[in-house]
């Protein structure tokens, strides 16, 4: 920084603060409080004017939520097929037609 922007910045600090009474904090002492139950989502403008509150907008994922656990129904493992390609012996010629 340059001489004439520092005494720019020290020119805009009001007189009445005390830097003196600042001393004793700490940086980040409520940063994990402040964290713990914060989840912000940004939703449109105009989802914001059909749900107004915060209830409204949980109450409508929870019934999705039920909903789409409801007709979804038990975890359907996929059955592979034995691989024929695989499970030639090493020591049989190819058969050609």
């Amino acid at each position: 920084m340059s001489r004439e922007s520092v005494k720019r910045l020290i020119d805009e600090l009001r007189p009445e603060y005390d830097l003196f009474q600042l001393k004793g904090g700490v940086r980040g002492k409520y940063y994990k409080r402040a964290i713990a139950g914060t989840n912000l989502i940004l939703i449109e403008p105009d989802l914001a004017k059909a749900f107004p509150s915060p209830d409204s907008v949980n109450r409508a994922l929870r019934t999705l939520l039920d909903a789409a656990t409801a007709t979804a129904g038990p975890a359907r493992r996929r059955q592979l097929k034995p691989n024929r390609r695989l499970n030639r012996s090493l020591g049989k010629k190819s058969m050609t037609s």
